[in-house]
């Protein structure tokens, strides 16, 4: 006999409407660049932008509206790397609720800031969510405080779902839909919601590589600890899948698949470059993912070219100092920087000469470095070394090539 699903498409209609006074739809952007690198019109669903930097709100809120005046009066704690601690907080705050939140040591200092600047007492433990999460439930053994989980719970994912229910409004002839992963609550809300209305949508999540729980548990046929994590992407690093979104998951989801952590800042540069839009490392995997796809078959659709794909951005909560470095590495994986040793005579010009031949080039020197005590150098040479910054690879194999003619003998560092 078939059993019913944790979430029914009637609970998220029902947290559509309880969530109508409370955030607006998200916006959905089309993205001709990405359109045209993957050979299919491609749609940006920027939960980035809505309230509070992430679609977290949407579960946390729907969550807590549900609470009982005595459970709300014991008030509320949740474990979270940042956008549900900041989800919480601010649903906290518009119910009027007490919330404690446990995040992580070395969690985003914006990310901080803004779950205590929503009224939330923030403590740091340990080093991951699962951390958290175990200091948490002992809190709520401790106090009486209402757990409220990052994904693990039907009205969480219900709240999620409404998210699904907004894309098939904004792309009615959506194909595919690309959702991050982590814990399971978002894929499992937007799977429900799309799969009851519109079955032949492909509903894919994507996970870092480095923080892959659900290919392995999905084998499994149930939810199984990974062993280790190592991701940039901190809203998606979850140790174990949670049995509610698992269920859905893997009845409703059409796959999973993982990208590496050079995919995913390679993906934060070209949203921040060319759609102009921040993005932290999680909320980029779906991107992420169809980069790879386009990049795997260069020329053909990485997707039915008939139908549109939406990616969906789940946060926009970063660092500015991680996005820098982020920025740094997204450059160095798409072959924008070149790096080079080259030896010159020990006098005046010589360096400016050096330059203007890279000028000429339209290579932007970012960083020089002289040095003379080398042991190979004789005692009237120098050595320089040079970063500069180029268009790609292409140009990076231009500039050397240009050198060589000039009577230079680069070699590159590393």
């Amino acid at each position: 006999m078939p059993t019913t699903p944790p979430v029914t498409p009637a609970d998220i209609d029902a947290a559509r409407e309880l969530l109508a006074g409370v955030i607006n739809p998200t916006p959905m952007e089309f993205s001709q660049a990405l359109s045209t690198l993957a050979g299919v019109p491609v749609h940006l669903k920027c939960e980035n932008m809505g309230r509070a930097g992430s679609f977290k709100i949407r579960g946390a809120y729907t969550r807590m509206a549900a609470l009982s005046e005595e459970e709300r009066a014991r008030g509320v704690v949740a474990a979270s790397a940042g956008n549900h601690a900041q989800g919480v907080a601010l649903a906290a705050q518009l119910l009027g609720i007490e919330a404690t939140v446990f995040m992580p040591n070395g969690a985003s200092m914006p990310k901080l800031r803004a779950t205590r600047g929503y009224g939330a007492t923030v403590e740091q433990v340990g080093s991951t969510i699962d951390d958290c999460i175990e200091r948490a439930r002992t809190f709520e053994q401790e106090t009486g405080a209402v757990f409220i989980p990052p994904f693990d719970h039907p009205a969480i994912v219900a709240g999620q779902g409404t998210c699904g229910l907004e894309i098939l409004e904004e792309v009615p002839d959506v194909g595919t839909i690309l959702v991050c992963l982590g814990g399971g609550g978002l894929l499992a809300g937007i799977a429900t919601a799309v799969k009851a209305v519109r079955p032949d949508v492909r509903v894919i999540g994507v996970q870092a590589e480095e923080a892959a729980a659900w290919p392995g548990s999905l084998a499994a046929g149930h939810p199984v600890p990974v062993a280790k994590m190592s991701t940039m992407a901190d809203g998606i690093a979850v140790g174990r899948p949670g049995d509610v979104p698992f269920e859905l998951v893997r009845d409703l989801v059409d796959g999973v698949e993982t990208v590496a952590e050079d995919a995913i800042a390679r993906a934060m540069l070209f949203l921040l470059e060319r759609a102009k839009l921040v993005v932290e490392p999680a909320g980029a995997a779906a991107v992420a993912h169809l980069m790879d796809r386009a990049a795997a078959a260069p020329g053909e659709p990485a997707f039915d070219p008939d139908r549109p794909v939406v990616a969906v951005l789940s946060g926009g909560n970063i660092d500015t100092l991680l996005m820098l470095r982020i920025i740094q590495t997204g450059l160095g994986v798409a072959g924008r920087y070149l790096q080079f040793r080259v030896t010159v005579p020990d006098r005046p010009g010589s360096l400016s000469a050096l330059l203007a031949h890279l000028a000429e080039q339209r290579a932007n020197v970012l960083e020089v470095q002289h040095g003379r005590t080398t042991a190979s150098l004789h005692v009237h040479e120098v050595q320089i070394g040079i970063t500069v910054e180029t268009d790609g690879p292409e140009h990076s194999a231009a500039v050397m090539d240009a050198l060589h003619d000039s009577g230079y003998r680069p070699v590159l560092a590393g």
